[in-house]
Parts: C-alpha cells; structure tokens; sequence
C-alpha cells in the first residue's frame, strides 16, 4: 500500500526530472528557449509528454533518445560528438591554435629577420635604412624613467 507520502515523494521526483529535461530540450516554436521556459503550445505539449514518459517507467536517456528521433537532434542544446558536429565542437581549439601559429610564426619571424641581419652586417652587406632603424631599437638600451625624486635632486643642484 502506498501512503500519501510515498505518493507525494513519487510526485516531487517525476517533477524534478521532467525540470531536468525540460530545461535540456530546446522549443521547437521560440527556437531560443527551453521548453521549461516557453508557453508556446508544442512546449506545453512536450512537457507532458515527458511527464507521461517518466509515469511510465523510462529512463532520461530513453526520453532523449525519443525527442531526437521525433524531432531531430536540434531539440536537443547538446549535440553529440559525430562527424557533422565535429565542426562545431572544434572551431574553437582550431582557431585558438591558428592564432597561436600566427603568433609564433611572427615572433620566429622576427628574430631571425635580426640574425640574418647581424650576419650581414658582419660580412659587410649595408644595411637599409629600416634594417639600420631596427637593429638600432634593439641595441640601444631604453630611455631612463625619471621618477620625481631624481628630479627634484636634479632641480635641487641648480
């Protein structure tokens, strides 16, 4: 025999896995919403029938599975890792990894565009003028910073 409260644990454990998957599983009408959030009616529809297929005894598996097969894998806000989505899932890492080749690419640049200088220097290549404004940047050693007590010495001397 089942007691009111058993009943009422039994209620409050189907509603929160309906939540659960409801708020995994995209409205088909808004597009942008979770079914848990939209009052469109294919939402309110939904989420009776996951009601309906928890009473029943499947899984939150089994539920997913259902919505896909029904309505496709975009009702779904996760997408599975396969060949169509590996795009998706991937762009990311490829575009970081590109602007870090970018980037090294550039800085190897760089440096060996001031060896390749300095070689021909030493074996008496003139330089350009760019080649020549370069490698004087990078040898002469940087302004001092003045801080205010260098300069209220300096004042004080006069």
């Amino acid at each position: 025999m089942e007691t009111d409260e058993d009943a009422l644990k039994k209620t409050q454990l189907v509603e929160a896995r309906a939540r659960n998957i409801s708020h995994n599983v995209r409205c088909i009408e808004c597009g942008s919403q979770s079914i848990e959030d939209s009052q469109a009616d294919i939402a309110i529809l939904l989420r009776k029938l996951i009601r309906d297929e928890i009473r029943s005894g499947k899984s939150d598996k089994d539920i997913y599975k259902k919505l896909e097969n029904d309505y496709g894998e975009t009702i779904l806000y996760t997408p599975k890792f396969d060949l169509q989505t590996a795009g998706l899932w991937l762009s990311p890492v490829i575009v970081a990894g590109a602007a870090v080749g970018v980037w090294a690419y550039s800085k190897h640049k760089q440096r060996s565009n001031v060896h390749i200088m300095a070689l021909n220097l030493v074996r008496g290549v003139p330089l350009t003028p760019k080649e020549k404004q370069t490698m004087l940047d990078l040898l002469s050693p940087p302004p001092s910073q003045r801080t205010p007590s260098s300069w209220w010495r300096n004042w004080r001397r006069q």
